[in-house]
């Protein structure tokens, strides 16, 4: 085949129609009585390929129903194709961590033998994707955080969503002064100097999910049952004559009798989550927000330094990281699927 200069290959490129447009100019130009040396130069092909052309139409006159433009190019389908549905069912049950890996298993069940490459490509067509793994409480209870998402938590959502109430999701963040190591794009490794202290900067918090608006308390010593108090009166005062809720773990400075008590005597109503769910406390992702903008390959020479770094970044929420918040904050909370033999014994139950 003669070789493509610039022109054809923009007017014909790489795809799998090239073959037919440069049939339907080869059949133009014929109509023209040009010469076929002339068209071989001018499609790109060879002057044998032409008379090729030549013979295929001349056929399309002699049988009907031939169509000269359709793509009759060999494409063998890959042996794996009977084995897709096993594939599939054996990966989803049993990941792999690597292609190397999902090949060696489907040469064990089929007995063919592909490249990483093909293996790879044939793990995206059947839906499968690198992922990374999640963590999840061990002692969490699925059941538990179903029924409080859907009794307790959801209403309430459903009923500050139409400004009858507040719902506020309350935590607490340890934020440590010392050099937290990530990823960075770059041309050549990057060495960040070690923290020089261990100070840290703890934080209360109250997160809006409507507004997406925090309450917080900031300080450098501890977070205790009277620093909870202290952010009740202050959310209190805040949303002064409406119905407040609060979701918050069961740490023992918030479960505390003056915790209680005080939010009793606030008409403050706390709801506390199920033992080990972080996943269902909307404020968590704030807190990984923070300390991956914050902490994550960053370097602060002073604590004071440190400090004002997570304060500015908190007091961006509802400006310049409005944007960045929207989709993270959103009110769709994970769920996780009751291990098997967990799920045996609540039915059982």
């Amino acid at each position: 085949m003669g070789n493509i200069n610039y022109e054809q290959e923009l007017l014909f490129g790489n795809d799998s129609q090239s073959s037919m447009k440069r049939k339907a100019l080869y059949r133009l130009m014929s109509l023209e009585d040009i010469k076929v040396s002339k068209i071989a130069s001018v499609i790109g092909i060879s002057e044998r390929q032409v008379y090729n052309y030549m013979k295929e139409y001349e056929n399309a006159e002699d049988c009907e129903g031939y169509d000269v433009y359709e793509d009759i190019r060999y494409r063998p389908e890959s042996e794996l194709l009977v084995y897709e549905d096993m594939i599939k069912s054996d990966l989803t049950e049993n990941p792999v961590s690597t292609a190397k890996e999902a090949a060696k298993r489907i040469e064990l069940l089929t007995g063919l033998k592909r490249s990483v490459t093909q293996v790879r490509k044939l793990m995206h067509k059947l839906g499968l994707k690198p992922l990374k793994t999640a963590q999840i409480p061990a002692k969490a209870n699925p059941v538990e955080q179903k029924k409080y998402l859907t009794e307790e938590l959801e209403p309430r959502l459903e009923r500050a969503k139409e400004n009858k109430q507040v719902l506020l999701f309350m935590d607490a963040s340890h934020f440590i002064w010392q050099v937290y190591l990530g990823v960075l794009w770059c041309i050549s490794r990057i060495f960040i100097p070690a923290a020089s202290g261990r100070e840290r900067i703890n934080v209360l918090g109250a997160l809006d999910p409507i507004t997406k608006e925090l309450t917080k308390i900031v300080n450098r010593t501890y977070i205790t049952s009277v620093t909870v108090c202290e952010l009740l009166y202050m959310l209190s005062e805040k949303y002064k004559g409406q119905l407040v809720t609060i979701v918050l773990d069961n740490a023992r400075y918030q479960r505390c009798n003056l915790v209680t008590q005080t939010a009793a005597r606030l008409k403050i109503e706390l709801l506390f989550l199920p033992t080990y769910s972080p996943n269902l406390n909307l404020i968590e992702r704030l807190w990984r927000y923070v300390k991956k903008e914050c902490l994550y390959s960053k370097y602060y020479e002073t604590a004071n330094e440190f400090e004002n770094a997570i304060e500015s970044c908190l007091e961006q929420i509802n400006t310049t990281r409005k944007d960045d918040l929207q989709s993270l904050l959103s009110l769709k909370f994970q769920l996780y699927d009751l291990p098997s033999d967990s799920a045996s014994e609540a039915k059982a139950a």
